[in-house]
């Protein structure tokens, strides 16, 4: 059984950083893509960075310059810099990996708030 653990969630003030983390652990032969979702009431889950195994990365637009996604082996980070209210979420961790049986699956962390206060 594959579990992803988030951490570093929290109450930052407008223009502070913040860093999230993401372990995954359990029976793992590889992962491909690792990625940061994001939640608000009311709002689609909205992707914010995602990263290749291969190293290549993604950004949405509205955080691209601020964010920055990294990876280690089975853990993926979000660097969130200059955050703004509007950042203000329940972010995901996601990953493409392959666990059992011949095809990659996506499992998901269970979630942890970003606040922003202006």
């Amino acid at each position: 059984q594959v579990q992803l653990v988030e951490s570093g969630g929290g109450l930052v003030q407008a223009g502070g950083p913040l860093r999230l983390s993401c372990a995954a652990s359990g029976k793992i032969f590889s992962i491909n893509t690792m990625a940061w979702y994001r939640q608000t009431p009311g709002k689609q889950l909205e992707l914010v960075a995602s990263t290749l195994s291969g190293g290549g990365t993604n950004y949405a637009d509205s955080v691209r310059g601020r964010f920055t996604i990294s990876r280690d082996n089975v853990k993926v980070y979000l660097q969130m810099n200059s955050l703004k209210p509007e950042d203000t979420a329940v972010y995901y961790c996601n990953a493409n990996i392959w666990s059992s049986g011949l095809r990659y699956a996506d499992y998901w962390g269970q979630g942890t708030q970003v606040t922003v206060s202006s």
